[in-house]
């Protein structure tokens, strides 16, 4: 398997930057972490540094390949989240700290990923959101039962309460786990928090990662996007992800379908092409995605 893997991460107009992202690999075995320290609260930047140290000694420690992912990701993060707390408890004066978190782990052509909070997860295919995580959120609930449309989510004035987070209380967050899903040549998995998907569209966020040659590049330009857009109140902005180059475990099958598909993503008619992209994906991960 061949990658490249890009990071960026912007303050915006805030007194610091509690957002925190770390890439690790290990013997072909990539596994990425974002966490996004929940602001309003002291010490979270305390919070998302000890996700970060704490799920990277999992990793470190871990056994290659991970014979379990959706157990070593769940188990990582209920381990990161006493950690929080254990961090607060040593802080003088004393800390309730908490932070998001989202993980993805990619090996032998597969990814799994885990998250608990609003920062988002995302999978790009020739420039498209085939996926992206649901966010722990009240906003969130009140958008998948109706009561609310897509476009008030981000003018909602709860949209930053969670109903999910890593630290702050006693009580063990529920993780949300992906199934297994199959990689292919030119996907882009993308992790970030709030401060960059809530002032740009998805679709933005896939033909930015397409338009230049390096993906640190284009994380760099979106970051950049996310902080003049959302000025004088740009929250802290962080992305980091992996682009998949080549695999050799994929069915030339598959990869020929999926090729196709691409390519027509890149002609004259964008929204048509989108649409028959997400619907081939949908139909080979149906079984796979949550």
């Amino acid at each position: 398997m061949q990658y490249v893997i890009g990071q960026s991460s912007r303050l915006g107009n805030r007194a610091n930057n509690q957002d925190r992202v770390a890439a690790l690999e290990r013997d072909n075995t990539v596994l990425l972490i974002l966490g996004d320290g929940l602001g309003g609260k002291q010490g979270g930047e305390i919070a998302s540094q000890t996700l970060i140290d704490t799920v990277a000694e999992e990793f470190r420690n871990a056994q290659l390949p991970i014979k379990n992912p959706q157990k070593f990701m769940t188990n990582s993060l209920h381990r990161a989240h006493f950690a929080v707390i254990e961090a607060g408890n040593r802080h003088e004066p004393p800390l309730t700290p908490g932070t998001t978190a989202v993980l993805c782990l990619i090996q032998n052509g597969n990814a799994w990923w885990s998250h608990v909070g609003d920062s988002r997860l995302y999978l790009f295919r020739g420039g498209v959101p085939i996926y992206r995580t649901k966010d722990h959120s009240f906003v969130e609930k009140l958008y998948q039962r109706g009561h609310i449309t897509n476009d008030k989510r981000n003018s909602h004035p709860l949209r930053n309460y969670m109903t999910r987070c890593i630290g702050l209380s006693d009580n063990v967050p529920e993780v949300t786990v992906s199934n297994e899903i199959r990689l292919h040549k030119g996907d882009v998995i993308l992790l970030c928090s709030d401060g960059l998907w809530e002032p740009i569209d998805d679709m933005q966020m896939g033909m930015k990662i397409m338009e230049g040659d390096r993906l640190s590049d284009a994380l760099a330009k979106l970051t950049q996007q996310a902080e003049e857009t959302s000025y004088p109140s740009s929250d802290n902005i962080s992305a980091v992800a992996a682009q998949i180059m080549s695999l050799q475990l994929v069915g030339r099958a598959i990869n020929e379908d999926i090729d196709s598909q691409v390519a027509k993503a890149n002609s004259n008619d964008p929204l048509k092409n989108a649409i028959d992209v997400i619907e081939s994906t949908f139909k080979l991960y149906k079984d796979e995605m949550k």
